[in-house]
């Protein structure tokens, strides 16, 4: 399969027309549709400045945007029957070989208070408690189950990523930029996409994300829900 921005693209399209507004924070995009849907997308602070009419894939900026497009899209395509966090859902304790691909805070803390393994990569991070860069390819090719964060996506590492997993790994697709459709479950041993939708507070939603903050100050406004292959 193309990586995921160009499959949905060539699939789906632009629709400029369809968007309300989008609003710029210096950690998030957000686009909202005409329809009230809102999708997010991380920046990893790349700037995100300017709309276009014509999406160029080859620039970070406007795979952001068209991320959080999809993600306005798509989500809300589903009837979630059950909202979890992923550490509820998943028995990581019994997970094998864990490796994380983006520092998800509260998330790790839960893997500290169970004792449980964890390795950690992550470039933009420095708390210490990241295993060397140059160790990922083996220990993604080593590993029983994979906590990819969803904005290597965006920024094209996403396919290189997935398809370096052994045979029998599991894959979980974290965070609030999940693009959630069931064609991203056809990607290489990716078992359970972890996202969010956003169905109240929009208008505190984006005030959050033009003052520049991130998930922790408007995760009371999203609800976390998962699309999964079962």
């Amino acid at each position: 399969m193309l990586e995921p921005l160009r499959y949905f693209y060539d699939k789906e399209g632009f629709q400029k027309d369809h968007i309300n507004n989008i609003t710029f924070g210096e950690k998030y995009v957000a686009v909202e549709l005409n329809n009230g849907q809102i999708g997010i997308c991380a920046t990893l602070l790349h700037p995100v400045e300017a709309e276009f009419d014509v999406p160029d894939l080859t620039k970070i900026p406007h795979r952001i945007i068209l991320n959080a497009y999809f993600n306005a899209l798509f989500n809300y395509q589903i009837a979630y029957d059950d909202t979890s966090d992923i550490f509820d859902k998943i028995e990581f304790i019994k997970g094998g070989r864990v490796v994380m691909i983006g520092y998800f805070k509260s998330l790790v803390r839960k893997f500290e208070a169970e004792n449980i393994p964890l390795s950690i990569f992550d470039l933009h991070d420095t708390t210490g408690k990241m295993t060397p860069f140059e160790k990922q390819n083996k220990y993604i090719a080593n590993a029983d189950t994979l906590i990819l964060t969803s904005t290597s996506v965006f920024n094209q590492s996403f396919l290189s990523i997935v398809n370096n997993t052994s045979v029998n790994c599991r894959v979980y697709l974290l965070g609030p930029s999940t693009i959630l459709h069931p064609d991203m479950l056809r990607y290489r041993n990716i078992k359970i996409l972890f996202g969010s939708i956003f169905e109240r507070n929009k208008d505190k939603l984006l005030e959050v994300i033009k003052r520049g903050e991130g998930t922790p100050s408007f995760s009371k406004y999203m609800r976390k829900v998962y699309l999964s292959n079962s």
